[in-house]
């Protein structure tokens, strides 16, 4: 997993509340290997018409969003199932960020397994952001996770904002590092040698 750095980007916003993780990624696509990849099936339902055809006015079909990495969403986004293609396909389609008045618990958890942020703003907050994208298409934010802020400008005719969020601190430290659960545990494994040791020689009998 590689290390989190400040991301400046285009940002997208998502004008739908409660988008699900079906939606993000439907389910008739779960058989794909991990390595196949899912960012070009991300939103595939509602990007796409039947017929396969891009929808002109999905937002991430709009040229000015190519290359968008911070995703500026509703309430409740990623709700609905566990699977974690849905932040796979995300990760995949570019993006790093996800910025929203909150999300599905397990899509949440989910991300900082996969090296991908997800930042929770004031409901009202998100509402502005969202607007102030859709006047002014491919601004750019910075999102900093070692000042732990959201940076501006959004456009050239709203100004400069700095919006501060909170994480928890050790999973910060691990996005930081650019290490998940596992390689972390991997890395304490001096440690947890040692303590075995000190277990095994206080109680043998075990």
């Amino acid at each position: 997993m590689r290390k989190f750095e400040t991301v400046e980007a285009v940002a997208a916003p998502l004008e739908m509340p409660n988008v699900d993780t079906d939606q993000i990624i439907p389910a008739r696509f779960l058989w794909r290997a991990r390595s196949d990849g899912y960012g070009d099936l991300l939103f595939n339902d509602i990007r796409s018409d039947s017929d396969g055809s891009r929808k002109p006015d999905f937002v991430l079909n709009r040229p000015a969003f190519a290359g968008a990495e911070v995703l500026v969403a509703d309430r409740n986004f990623g709700c609905g199932s566990s699977r974690e293609h849905a932040v796979w396909a995300l990760a995949d389609a570019g993006f790093r960020v996800a910025i929203a008045p909150s999300f599905g618990d397990i899509f949440f958890n989910n991300s900082f397994k996969n090296g991908f942020l997800p930042i929770v703003l004031p409901e009202a907050r998100c509402n502005e952001l969202r607007a102030a994208l859709a006047r002014n298409p491919g601004a750019k934010l910075v999102v900093d996770l070692e000042a732990q802020e959201v940076r501006g400008p959004v456009g050239v005719n709203d100004g400069f904002a700095i919006d501060h969020f909170e994480i928890d601190p050790f999973r910060r430290e691990l996005l930081l590092a650019g290490m998940d659960d596992i390689s972390f545990t991997l890395s304490q494994s001096e440690t947890i040698g040692r303590f075995e040791d000190r277990y095994k020689a206080a109680m043998p009998w075990v």
